[in-house]
């Protein structure tokens, strides 16, 4: 599939993509079609340094780069583009906060990998680049006005209206995980309670269904100390009531969330990518119930509610394609 949005000088150029994780570090050589060329993935440092964090994005940069070969080598190189999970300063390349990676708080990114490296830096927020990766190469192809919610260990979320990524006053839009779905709900790790992120996330998918386990007695589950998100999938898929309804919980949540989306708004297109989004079938239609009771009509029969298509490799193409229209 031809991009619609390839520049022409663009054509024989590449980016450098690293998306940081609390676990791990991944980085890719993208070209300006978002075809990726080179990969590389290593575990996040451990040691609580900044430096080493940085240490460890500029050998995975290196690293792509020597992948370049037979395509112009270092000079095909546009730009290090790095999505991280927390809020930025795009415009200095300063990372705000970063809950995951709290050592990273305060620190000038950008400037220390260019210290470095021959390349302009570009900094993002991870949910942010996957709105953008999905807009580019996914399952919002061609759509201006958007919302990606990542649901994975928490509920990320990006902004795009009229083309142009949403980042707010300070640089904070997009905390969808932490829209209020339960006014006196369960305590969230922002400090407030009741938050998405603690009705939608793979950690409130195992904690729901703990729950509900009483509700539904099964001896066998009951003595399985190991769930995860994707066994209680499994188990919804065999019939389980009690992980049916851990599902149904989760859609019922998630179209509280997007019934305030779809007012305030109008997007055309709700994406939802992220570990969660495998249980699509057991929610989606608790979610979208939910949304039209709630919602007002007009929007809520306008938005398009659709499954991501980019899967992990989201949040680096969004960091590729941002790194091909970054100014220097």
């Amino acid at each position: 599939m031809e991009t619609p949005y390839l520049l022409r000088d663009e054509q024989d150029e590449f980016v450098i993509a690293a998306d940081l994780g609390g676990t791990y570090l991944r980085a890719a050589l993208i070209d300006a079609r978002g075809v990726v060329h080179h990969r590389s993935k290593r575990e996040t440092p451990k040691d609580g340094s900044a430096e080493e964090i940085a240490l460890a994005l500029i050998a995975a940069a290196r690293e792509c780069a020597e992948g370049n070969e037979g395509g112009g080598g270092v000079n095909a190189i546009r730009a290090f583009s790095v999505v991280v999970p927390g809020t930025v300063k795009v415009e200095t390349g300063t990372i705000t906060k970063a809950p995951n990676l709290p050592c990273l708080d305060g620190f000038n990114l950008s400037a220390r990998l260019e210290s470095e490296l021959p390349w302009h830096a570009v900094l993002e927020n991870d949910a942010n680049a996957a709105a953008v990766g999905e807009r580019w190469r996914g399952a919002a192809a061609g759509v201006d006005s958007l919302i990606c919610l990542t649901l994975g260990t928490g509920v990320g979320g990006g902004i795009i209206l009229n083309g142009e990524l949403w980042r707010g006053a300070s640089g904070a839009a997009g905390e969808i995980g932490h829209i209020g779905v339960e006014p006196q709900g369960f305590p969230c790790p922002c400090g407030s309670r009741g938050c998405l992120e603690v009705y939608a996330s793979a950690t409130a998918v195992v904690r729901i269904a703990r729950k509900m386990i009483g509700r539904f007695p099964d001896a066998q589950i009951q003595a399985d100390t190991e769930l995860t998100a994707e066994k209680i999938y499994n188990l919804g898929v065999e019939g389980h009531e009690f992980a049916v309804e851990t599902f149904a919980r989760v859609g019922f949540y998630l179209g509280v969330a997007f019934a305030s989306l779809a007012n305030i708004l109008n997007p055309e297109m709700i994406v939802i990518g992220g570990g969660v989004a495998n249980g699509w079938d057991l929610f989606i239609e608790h979610a979208r119930r939910e949304m039209y009771a709630r919602a007002f009509a007009q929007p809520a029969r306008r938005v398009q509610i659709v499954p991501a298509r980019c899967g992990d490799d989201a949040g680096l193409l969004g960091a590729a394609r941002l790194g091909f229209t970054a100014r220097k």
